[in-house]
């Protein structure tokens, strides 16, 4: 069976870090694409980031550009999340998604819809992320 084990969430105050990480199993991260997303309440579920399991390459969505790092371990099949400067309203749910394909020029809507799909993709579980001002 496919999973992804999502954790690292918490609770820090702005200006603080933490890291998520997101394992898998079932499957291997190599020549798939990887995403975390995050959803607020009363809000959709946005990208922050995305990385090809093949190459490294990754992409963010502004609101994180330069305060988060995405990085995959493949020897432990895991890809991590590295949030810093945290602010407020970095505060959601956190998930980790895969898209069995490599990233060329999907992004985040496509890369969402892949996941949905047993057959093509997979999500973990989600963690939560407060920041508090």
């Amino acid at each position: 069976d496919v999973q992804l084990q999502a954790s690292g969430g918490g609770s820090v105050q702005g200006g603080g870090s933490l890291r998520l990480s997101c394992a898998a199993s079932g499957f291997a991260f190599e020549d798939n694409t990887i995403g975390w997303f995050r959803q607020a309440p009363g809000k959709e579920r946005e990208g922050v980031s995305l990385i090809d399991g093949s190459v490294g390459t990754t992409y963010y969505s502004d609101s994180v550009k330069g305060r988060f790092t995405s990085s995959i371990d493949i020897a432990k099949n895991t890809t991590y999340l590295q949030m810093n400067n945290l602010k407020p309203e970095d505060t959601a749910v956190y998930y980790c998604g895969a898209a069995y394909y490599g990233l060329g020029d999907l992004g985040f809507s496509a890369i969402m819809t892949i996941a949905d799909d047993p057959e093509h993709g997979s999500w973990g579980q989600g963690t939560q992320v407060t920041v508090s001002s």
